[in-house]
């Protein structure tokens, strides 16, 4: 088959330790921390829900460089949201939260970077939201680390500073859905496939950055992930 165009280089994102990881498709986890559903008008356990972003919205960021990231337009408020990222290395359908482990390839530090104000809108007026999260540059990312070296990780500080204040801080033994619950509840919408990337949802504390504002972003386990905004 010829192409009628040259196609562009397909998402990657590298693994720690050697090669890259090809992404398929981002899978996003909402509200799956307590606090953050209550700074956001909510509350409870309620049934997980998902979004999804273009796999080329990956910003990948080596671990102990400083990673760069445009303020997109359309916004006056855009805001960090600091996620473990799952990285999905066996696919499958209906798959049982017992068996999930042996799907996960690895984890990674990412950042849903959201048009906080444009989400908002469309809220509002009942219609999708992916202007608010979908947009270019807004899934920035670390390497991924592979389960082998990371051990599985269910706890653990994760946080976010700006400029060196602290904004987010949560573990991940607070996620309402863990990583494992997290995957069988995707695995009965989609057919999982390897390439697929889950943010798992963000602790409290989400807030706005402005251009020149410097993000670094913290796992127990994984390392830091820093970007700023220019």
């Amino acid at each position: 088959m010829t192409h009628v165009f040259t196609p562009a280089a397909p998402a990657a994102v590298p693994v720690e330790g050697g090669g890259t990881f090809p992404v398929h498709r981002i899978y996003c986890v909402g509200r799956n921390y307590a606090e953050h559903a209550r700074e956001m008008g909510h509350s409870g356990r309620e049934p997980p829900f998902f979004f999804l972003k273009p796999a080329d919205t990956v910003v990948p960021v080596a671990f102990g460089a400083t990673g760069a990231i445009d303020y997109p337009g359309l916004t006056s408020d855009l805001q960090h949201e600091i996620e473990l990222v799952v990285a999905i290395g066996k696919g499958g359908r209906d798959i049982a939260a017992a068996a999930a482990r042996e799907h996960v390839f690895g984890y990674a530090i990412g950042l849903d970077m959201t048009r906080r104000d444009r989400q908002s809108e469309m809220k509002k007026q009942g219609r999708p939201w992916e202007i608010g999260k979908a947009f270019e540059q807004s899934a920035p990312i670390s390497p991924i680390v592979p389960i082998a070296r990371s051990g599985v990780l269910s706890g653990g500080a994760i946080t976010l500073a700006v400029n060196d204040q602290p904004r987010q801080q949560g573990d991940l033994s607070d996620l309402i859905w863990s990583v494992d619950e997290t995957i069988e509840q995707l695995s009965r919408a989609w057919t999982l496939q390897p390439g697929d990337l889950v943010f798992t949802g963000t602790p409290a504390g989400v807030g706005a950055v402005q251009r020149g504002d410097l993000m670094e972003g913290r796992i127990a386990g994984l390392g830091a992930l820093r970007v700023v905004v220019r």
